[in-house]
């Protein structure tokens, strides 16, 4: 398996279950992708992506996304894009 380096997780909101991630790189719905850092890593596909609260099927570099995630994340965790 390869991976890609999409962007950054810049907040998790724990009651929402939802992590915020600067994109470094696109981004799409049903992507799978890995959450890795220090404390950190699994594999999900992202089934739910917003921009300022609107559903969008894509996050371009530059752009800070919120999706919904399965596990606890903390700022700093690299998002990585699985690539077959």
């Amino acid at each position: 398996m390869d991976y890609r380096y999409v962007g950054v997780v810049t907040h998790y909101f724990s009651r929402l279950g939802v992590a915020a991630i600067l994109l470094d790189d696109e981004l799409y719905l049903e992507d799978w992708v890995l959450f890795n850092g220090p404390h950190t890593q699994f594999e999900q596909q992202i089934f739910s992506m917003q921009i300022n609260h609107q559903a969008v099927d894509q996050g371009l570099p530059g752009d800070e996304v919120a999706v919904q995630v399965d596990d606890v994340v903390r700022a700093g965790d690299e998002v990585y894009v699985i690539v077959d």
